[in-house]
């Protein structure tokens, strides 16, 4: 396994991370209110990870990451990852989610049935997103639970941060049903 480093970096959503080796980005840490909590976070995945200062292709994604989160359309899907020791479904997974562009949105569900797995994969559809190592970059923020429902989200501010993510993306997601239909007329 190639040594890995990071670095952490303040967007318009709060503190980002990144690490990356010889072969591509390996870890992506979405927002947190402080550069201590993210490089934390990031160090508790990857504990063997060493600051360094990012070479310039590693910068072109902290530049995107940095228009992202201030509301500019980003595609990330050329960039370089290094999915090594994923389990091969998810990395199967992760190449459909990559496909899925900015301001849209697919469910577990349809993922499952795209990959030709059996509807029962939709869970293993969620357990991908939930082991997502570069989120944002694998938009798992876009996946949604069947009826258009937010569903499960592992990042930092949990549902919160990924209905914020879909709002900047323009995608506005109705409030919830009411679990109990009023008896007033």
């Amino acid at each position: 396994m190639a040594a890995s480093q990071y670095h952490v970096f303040e967007t318009a959503g709060g503190y980002c991370g990144i690490a990356w080796n010889s072969v591509g980005i390996v870890r992506f840490q979405l927002p947190t209110r402080s550069a201590e909590a993210t490089e934390r976070n990031l160090l508790r995945r990857m504990p063997d990870a060493e600051r360094a200062a990012p070479p310039t292709v590693v910068n072109e994604a902290i530049a995107a990451a940095k228009r992202y989160f201030n509301g500019e359309e980003i595609d990330f899907s050329d960039i370089r990852l290094d999915l090594e020791g994923q389990d091969e479904f998810f990395k199967r997974v992760y190449a459909a989610l990559r496909r899925v562009g900015w301001g849209h949105t697919t469910t577990y569900g349809t993922l499952a049935k795209e990959l030709g797995a059996d509807p029962q994969a939709a869970r293993d559809v969620g357990q991908a997103m939930a082991k997502n190592p570069v989120p944002l970059i694998i938009p798992c923020h876009r996946v949604l639970a069947a009826g258009g429902r937010v569903g499960g989200f592992s990042a930092p501010g949990g549902a919160t941060a990924k209905v914020q993510m879909l709002e900047l993306e323009g995608v506005h997601l109705g409030p919830p049903e009411p679990a109990q239909q009023s008896l007033a007329l």
